[in-house]
């Protein structure tokens, strides 16, 4: 097998609506794709949205767009609690005022993470992990209506765990993505991604298989599998790839083909994996890893359905003409996301959920400090955090107090609860975090409206 990493994607999203007369073959992928209820997607990046040529073709065949690199943590994260949503709120924007949607991807993988991310380890990095999932669907909640929660997290072999700084935190560590996953944006649907599980025999097929089996019975929240299905001479298209799709659809999940490449684009492969999607009514979308060969991460294997110059290939034909052949099989429409909102500027972060049985939260003996910083402001806003620091003594349940100096409030708060008297404000821990050991501290945060001010903080 060979090794696809480095570009993981998510799950699926059903097609935007477009009416194609009983009679007539619709003229482009999307279009085509829609008739079945199923998207036709791509991988787009924010630096060649100056590229007409490449634009022209996106928006024209196109239904659903997925961000090449500008949603990963690197990006939307490059410093601890600073998040920074530029490129991907152009992504965004565009795919939305060209009436596409947008998968999100993606929220927690071993690869791609910012330097601050990859120093940290245990339950710091569990935090971090948590926060940063709140943070950007909180950015997009209600705006992305799959999102890729995990990606990657199957070794190439021997079907367990890949070693990571994430999986070191913990083997419940994709459990407790995906239930904050479900907190921080409940109607969104939420994927597990991974490549080289095409194959049904392979053992790495199976782990995942067996992982989402058993998130099924226990009632983890999760609603979909991506396959990035990057096939080529070391990793070719598998006989029993519709199995696959079959099998994982039947245990009560949406499957989605995520990252799709072939390398010399095959007509005849090309039509096979889309017949084998049609085949299988959760099978929700097709999403090609990039528009162009001249834009493929495997640009020499001249993978995809337009070549360097926008041209159709034969493989085109191929998958127009398969979309075109399908019966009208619909998988369950997911509710329409609303495109008329771009995504608010501010970050809002959902409260964390918790992951881990709630201690005694009444408080006990045990000196406690705090203090307050400003993460981040904008007009008529601002971002803090507070961190709360047990002395040399632990600490079990804290509360915190401050009083605003001119009129801010609080329009979010995550990893506490909040109780507001006129400008004072107390803030006591959740379920999850009241327990710090002795010169041990955790934190909350909120966004505010108002002037940024960082009042002094006392805890108790």
């Amino acid at each position: 097998m060979l090794l696809a990493g480095a570009l993981g994607v998510l799950g699926a999203i059903t097609a935007v609506a477009v009416s194609v007369p009983a009679d007539a073959a619709a003229s482009t992928l999307g279009a085509a794709a829609a008739q079945s209820g199923r998207y036709f997607g791509t991988a787009i990046s924010a630096n060649k949205l100056g590229d007409s040529a490449y634009t022209t073709i996106a928006n024209r065949e196109f239904n659903m767009v997925t961000a090449e690199n500008e949603m990963k943590i690197d990006a939307t994260e490059p410093n601890q609690n600073q998040f920074n949503f530029t490129n991907a709120d152009r992504i965004y924007n565009w795919a939305v005022q060209n009436g596409k949607q947008v998968r999100g991807h993606t929220l927690a993988w071993y690869a791609q993470q910012p330097g601050w991310m990859q120093s940290l380890s245990g339950s710091a990095l569990r935090q971090a992990m948590i926060n940063h999932i709140n943070g950007v669907m909180a950015h997009y909640k209600g705006k992305i209506p799959y999102w890729d929660v995990v990606n990657e997290a199957y070794a190439d072999s021997g079907g367990g765990r890949r070693d990571s700084n994430l999986q070191r935190t913990g083997n419940d560590w994709i459990e407790v993505a995906f239930r904050t996953a479900r907190a921080a944006d409940p109607a969104a649907k939420l994927c597990y991604n991974d490549y080289n599980t095409d194959n049904w025999t392979w053992a790495k097929t199976q782990g995942v298989y067996n992982m989402v089996k058993d998130f099924k019975s226990r009632g983890v929240p999760i609603d979909c599998v991506g396959f990035q299905s990057h096939f080529n001479s070391g990793s070719p298209y598998p006989s029993n790839y519709r199995q696959t799709l079959q099998n994982f659809a039947a245990l009560g999940v949406d499957v989605a083909i995520t990252e799709l490449d072939v390398e010399g684009a095959s007509a005849t492969t090309y039509a096979n994996i889309v017949n084998d999607c049609l085949a299988v009514p959760r099978c929700v979308g097709i999403t090609t890893w990039g528009v162009r060969d001249s834009d493929s991460w495997r640009s020499s294997q001249t993978p995809l359905l337009f070549d360097g110059n926008g041209n159709k290939k034969p493989a085109y034909t191929a998958v127009l003409n398969a979309l075109n052949s399908a019966p009208n099989t619909s998988p369950s429409p997911t509710p329409p996301v609303s495109p008329s909102a771009s995504p608010t500027p501010p970050v809002s972060p959902s409260p964390t959920p918790p992951v881990s049985p709630s201690p005694d939260t009444s408080p006990q003996p045990g000196g406690c400090s705090a203090t307050m910083r400003t993460i981040n402001s904008w007009p008529g806003g601002f971002q803090s955090e507070v961190t709360v620091s047990a002395g040399s003594s632990a600490v079990n349940g804290w509360t915190v107090n401050w009083t605003w100096p001119g009129g801010q409030t609080i329009s979010s708060l995550w990893n506490g609860t909040q109780s507001v008297s006129g400008s004072s404000v107390t803030v006591r821990n959740a379920p999850y975090n009241g327990s710090i050991a002795a010169g041990s501290s955790t934190t909350l945060g909120f966004t505010a409206n108002g002037t940024a001010a960082t009042p002094s903080v006392t805890c108790s």
